[in-house]
């Protein structure tokens, strides 16, 4: 019994390791995570703003939700940045999510508005 245990402990090691493995970027950057979307200031208190750095000839949905779920705002994300006014917003975490045309979804984070 007790070399099973081992076993079993050497099993779980071994599928964590090739796991953490999968998602590291190639190991290029294994604890960084690329993002194509930048969200800036973050925690926001006034204004945020969206930048997508890489020129693309996409244009995207910018579609921003509060912490339950609910949609809060939705606009068109072009090349170049987008500023978010802050003014109806709550205190509170907020996720965006960007899509394509499509609706395929191509990024998602979290911002915090501070007042």
């Amino acid at each position: 019994m007790k070399y099973f245990y081992k076993i079993l402990l050497l099993f779980f090691v071994f599928c964590c390791i090739n796991a953490n493995s999968y998602a590291s970027n190639d190991g290029v950057f294994p604890d960084k995570i690329i993002r194509l979307v930048q969200c800036y200031p973050n925690p926001a208190v006034a204004s945020i703003n969206f930048e997508i750095p890489i020129q693309t000839e996409k244009s995207y949905i910018l579609s921003i939700y509060n912490f339950i779920g609910k949609k809060v705002d939705e606009m068109r994300l072009n090349n170049g940045r987008t500023t978010v006014q802050l003014d109806n917003y709550f205190r509170g975490l907020y996720v965006y999510q960007v899509r394509d045309k499509q609706g395929e979804l191509i990024e998602s984070g979290k911002f915090q508005v501070i007042r």
